[in-house]
């Protein structure tokens, strides 16, 4: 088996680092080899001795998730070619750090990872639309690696509307949005079903899982 998912969330804070953590898991429990990829990432701190890298390298928690929820170990620099200190836009990062980032050095570290494991799980940053320079955005990322997309929907008030336009903008990029996972992140999110409901009436495609506030994620994949 080859295969890869691209997680990309509607928002920030949509809880793609679990699900895209709990992917990988998912794929270990079944027997495959399975790695998780963070192409662009920021708020790192310098690590700590590991196994991801040197001492000294920047990493964020998010980088940490995956790699502990991975099988196949592989060097930092594949699994997170960017990374930033600042805890901003990552285009703004990059800015400050005097770093242009290029789609090529993710897809060339991607193209690595797949060499190492059956599944890659790659998760994004923010929403679709995030920048990553001043001419390209993560949507562009998305066309350049070409694999199915797994969407997180964020549960809460207009996330109905965020989910809509970015399964639209997926489609319009003739991507396969392989499934998209909603998930609660707002404890006491009111009508928690009736949204669910009408998500799953205006998204063709299938919901992998419905994970409820700190419930353990189960797939549909």
């Amino acid at each position: 088996m080859r295969q890869s998912y691209f997680i990309i969330g509607t928002d920030t804070n949509v809880g793609k680092t679990y699900v895209a953590s709990a992917l990988v898991q998912h794929f270990v429990q079944l027997g495959f080899k399975a790695v998780g990829m963070k192409p662009i990432a920021s708020g790192c701190e310098l690590n700590e001795p590991s196994e991801l890298g040197t001492t000294g390298e920047l990493l964020n928690e998010d980088v940490t998730a995956l790699s502990n929820a991975s099988n196949v170990k592989a060097p930092l620099n594949i699994v997170n070619p960017y990374h930033f200190a600042p805890a901003i836009a990552p285009h703004i990062a990059a800015e400050l750090a005097s770093v242009n980032m290029q789609i090529e050095v993710i897809q060339q570290a991607y193209t690595q990872l797949s060499e190492l494991a059956d599944v890659v799980i790659v998760e994004g940053a923010g929403g679709f639309f995030v920048p990553i320079n001043a001419t390209q955005t993560l949507a562009d990322v998305a066309v350049a690696l070409n694999i199915p997309i797994i969407l997180v929907v964020g549960i809460k008030l207009g996330c109905i509307n965020h989910a809509l336009l970015t399964v639209e903008a997926i489609q319009a990029r003739g991507l396969k949005l392989a499934g998209w996972v909603a998930n609660q992140i707002e404890p006491n999110m009111m009508n928690f079903e009736e949204n669910l409901h009408s998500l799953k009436q205006r998204i063709s495609a299938p919901c992998l899982s419905s994970v409820q506030w700190k419930k353990p994620a189960q797939f549909e994949l």
